[in-house]
Order: C-alpha cells, then structure tokens, then sequence
C-alpha cells in the first residue's frame, strides 16, 4: 500500500520563484498612494509587504486616516499585479524540477498563501494545471489573514476534495511545516536558494533539496 495517497505542494519558493522583497515594497508604496499616502514610514511598508495580521493593518490604517478596507484592496490589487508583471516580464520563473510531480501518482494539490487568482494565473502560465487535481490560495480579503497557514484552513480543504488519508504536504517555510503537522500530515521542507541557510524550530518529516526527492517518498 503506498505511504501517502495525496502529495500537497506549497506554490511560492516550490513550484515557482518566490516575489523579490523589492518587488514586494514597490507594490506596497503604490497602494498607499492610491490611498493617499505618499511616504509610509518604512515600517508600515514592511507591514504590508509582509505577513502583517487583522490587527497590525488596522493599526497602520487607522495611523494614516484610511479604511482597512481601502487600504487592504489597494495592496492586494497592486500585489497582484506585480507578481503577474514580473512573470510575464520573466523576473520569476517556475524551478526546473517540478516536472518531477509528474511522476508521482494522481491526487496532487497547491496549497499557497498567496492570492488565489495568482496561484491560477502561475499554473496557467507555466503550464502546470494538469499536475495537479485541486489548489487553494486565499481570497483577498482581509479575513483571509486568520486562514493564512500555519492555519490548517487551505491545507483541510485540499485534503477533502482530493479524499486523502495520508497526505504529504512540501514547503519551503516554517509556517508550512507547523500547518502539516496541525492537519496531521507529514511534510517535506524543500531547501533552495533563497531558504538555504534557514534555521528551523520545528522539525520537518523530511527535508531535500529538489522535488525529484519527493517522488521517492510516494513508495
């Protein structure tokens, strides 16, 4: 009997490049002058650009006279369309070993805490789609924020549509890893350039340097 019978792979830093923290805070600067705000101090940007809560963009609005509201879809929007312009423009490119998953069995997933639309956007791009049979990023949406992993949200809803009882999630983060363990899951943390000397405080199932390693768990 196989060890795993559905494989769950994280989008940003697995699949695909991750955005440039530039790109990131370029995004940023534009929403908040779509709002108004000319010169963010650096630590809002960084808020924003990051993996900011509910808590810490209401205060950054309320700081700068704006709704959350406002403010949230300004981001989102411009976040969005810097990572679609930095994929067309070729910044960001898929890594070479995804077409490894091919070789795993079917029952395959992306589980990102990027948009959504991106994450179908990157699988349409590249090509990727018939890969996997189900993917999941979050709404933009401000309550999307609280779903974000290590939240097991994304994570359940993949699992049930692909009717799994022994998935393995991959990712690249320490986040990625806290949600497997939380959903009961194994997982894999995937060590590539921009994570290469990251140092966990949780432990992995597994940990490799190319997707090609995963295809050896799946027996």
């Amino acid at each position: 009997m196989p060890r795993y019978d559905a494989f769950l792979f994280d989008s940003d830093g697995v699949l695909v490049e991750p955005p440039t923290r530039e790109t990131q805070l370029a995004a940023v600067e534009s929403a908040f002058r779509e709002v108004g705000v000319d010169a963010p101090p650096t630590d809002h940007a960084d808020a924003l650009a990051g993996g900011v809560t509910p808590a810490r963009l209401t205060e950054v609005a309320d700081a700068h006279g704006v709704a959350v509201d406002d403010l949230w879809d300004a981001r989102e929007r411009h976040d969005e369309r810097s990572q679609f312009e930095a994929f067309r423009a070729g910044g960001r490119t898929r890594y070479d070993d995804v077409t490894a998953i091919a070789e795993l069995p079917p029952n395959r997933g992306v589980v990102s805490n990027n948009h959504h639309t991106t994450v179908a956007f990157k699988l349409d791009f590249f090509d990727l789609g018939d890969l996997f049979d189900t993917y999941y990023g979050r709404e933009m949406t401000v309550e999307s924020l609280t779903l974000k992993k290590p939240n097991t949200h994304y994570l359940e809803l993949a699992v049930a549509d692909l009717g799994a009882e022994s998935a393995l999630y991959v990712g690249d983060s320490e986040s990625d890893v806290v949600a497997a363990e939380r959903a009961g899951m194994d997982s894999v943390f995937v060590r590539r350039d921009h994570n290469r000397d990251t140092d966990l405080s949780v432990t992995p199932t597994y940990e490799v340097t190319t997707l090609a390693d995963v295809v050896a768990l799946a027996e």
